[in-house]
């Protein structure tokens, strides 16, 4: 007699009851999240716009935005 092959689902049991896997697929959703947080931090950090220019006094007649508070 010849032994059956295994189903998908037996295949499939093995590979996610082993610890192993669920360790690495756990390191690389950290490391992703350490590396998308390093990415924001860069990006912060080095896109700090210097003052430019814009109007100090509200216009009422052309109701320009203006900054609530000004950097410079």
């Amino acid at each position: 007699m010849t032994e059956a092959a295994p189903d998908h689902a037996t295949i499939n049991k093995r590979w996610t009851s082993r610890p192993a896997v669920w360790m690495a697929l756990a390191a690389l959703a950290v490391a992703g999240l350490f590396v998308a947080n390093a990415h924001l931090v860069i990006v912060a950090v080095s896109s700090q716009p210097g003052c430019v220019p814009h109007d100090k006094v509200a216009d009422s007649e052309t109701a320009q935005m203006r900054a609530a508070k000004s950097g410079c």
